[in-house]
């Protein structure tokens, strides 16, 4: 075939090298490197203070990296000033403009590129239709709901055609039915534009839900990059096992095939998270999942490679996300359980008495990390 025939290997949308910022010899982001594939929905989670929002500042170019670089379609953005990246941002608070009309915060971009006014009607009353929101090009943002806003804020950036769009906490501002809502319609708006979404959150919801890819930020490092099925069911450190989901996380010592000896005296089988060796006698942490864990009322037949005999202490009644808090009745840590949803159990309450029981295969151990 003619070298001139051979389609290269497309560019990265969003492609990260060995980032590092610091502020007052302080590391804030440490040596980060990932790359984003077209038409990608990619979030970076972590807690407060992890690094994330420095991670975007650098991203969008209001902060310069001290080392590192950051490509979009392979061009480096090192030095090129966040209007002439080929790149958008939805903030937490929208900043749309109060006064003009829907329409006229759409277009505001492509006024400022200088488009003819036929185009502009042409591409804003394109974007409005792949919105949803044909019809509200003439109102003003005021006259919207918090999810149409949530639209219109993306559709003005979309407009304009981005590689990538930033979206800092979008969802943040919104009471918790539309945000449930709306993490629906982001995804669904991501995958009819196929643009790269580029998702800044702390809500592990809002990142297992809408993702392709997320990476999980500690510290200014990414622990683990992966889908949210490998980060739930396979986590690489306790920190993600910790962090995505919910967990009791139990501490003790491996006594050996694949069993944990807890200082309450219990021992419990498990299997190792990681390839990485952990020997007899070595202090581990063990996660196990609340919903991986059943409650057998008296009576009911029990099979489990773990039972512990247990008195509830707590009981938080949330629907279909009702959970007890229970004890070792001869003592031990305290663990939480989700709870089936059926009658039986609607009748437990707290001081009763019960069992529970889970698979080793639903309980990860980690070599304990140094405190």
């Amino acid at each position: 075939m003619p070298a001139n025939l051979i389609n290269p290997v497309a560019a990265p949308d969003l492609e990260c090298q060995h980032l590092h910022k610091a502020f007052a010899d302080q590391s804030v982001v440490s040596d980060v490197s990932f790359s984003i594939p077209s038409g990608s929905f990619f979030s970076i989670l972590g807690p407060s203070g992890c690094g994330k929002t420095t991670l975007l500042r650098m991203l969008a170019g209001f902060l310069e990296p001290d080392s590192g670089d950051i490509r979009i379609k392979g061009q480096s953005m090192l030095g090129i000033a966040p209007n002439k990246r080929p790149l958008n941002m939805v903030f937490q608070h929208l900043a749309l403009f109060p006064m003009m009309s829907v329409e006229d915060n759409i277009a505001y971009g492509l006024k400022r590129r200088g488009a003819s006014k036929a185009e502009i009607r042409t591409r804003v009353g394109d974007v409005l239709a792949r919105v949803g929101l044909p019809d509200v090009g003439k109102r003003k943002p005021d006259a919207l709901s918090g999810g149409q806003k949530q639209r219109i804020a993306i559709a003005r950036c979309l407009v304009l055609e981005p590689a990538v769009l930033l979206l800092d906490e979008p969802l943040g501002a919104l009471d918790l039915k539309l945000r449930e809502q709306m993490k629906v319609e982001l995804k669904q708006l991501q995958q009819t534009f196929g643009t790269t979404f580029v998702y800044i959150t702390h809500d592990q919801s809002e990142a297992l839900v809408m993702s392709d890819q997320v990476a999980v930020m500690n510290q200014g490092r990414f622990e683990q990059v992966g889908s949210p099925q490998t980060l739930y069911y396979q986590p690489a450190t306790p920190f993600v096992a910790g962090f995505v989901g919910d967990s009791n996380r139990l501490e003790g010592t491996l006594a050996g095939d694949g069993k944990v000896l807890l200082a309450s005296g219990q021992l419990l089988a498990a299997r190792p998270a990681t390839a990485a060796q952990v020997s007899i006698n070595q202090p581990v942490s063990l996660f196990v999942r609340p919903e991986s864990i059943t409650p057998y009322l008296p009576g009911m037949p029990a099979r489990a490679d773990n039972l512990l005999d247990v008195r509830i202490h707590t009981l938080l009644f949330d629907g279909a996300n009702s959970r007890i808090s229970v004890t070792g009745v001869q003592g031990g840590p305290e663990l939480t359980v989700r709870l089936p949803q059926t009658p039986d159990y609607a009748r437990l309450r707290e001081g009763d008495q019960l069992q529970i029981g889970w698979m080793a295969d639903h309980a990860l151990y980690f070599a304990r990390e140094p405190v």
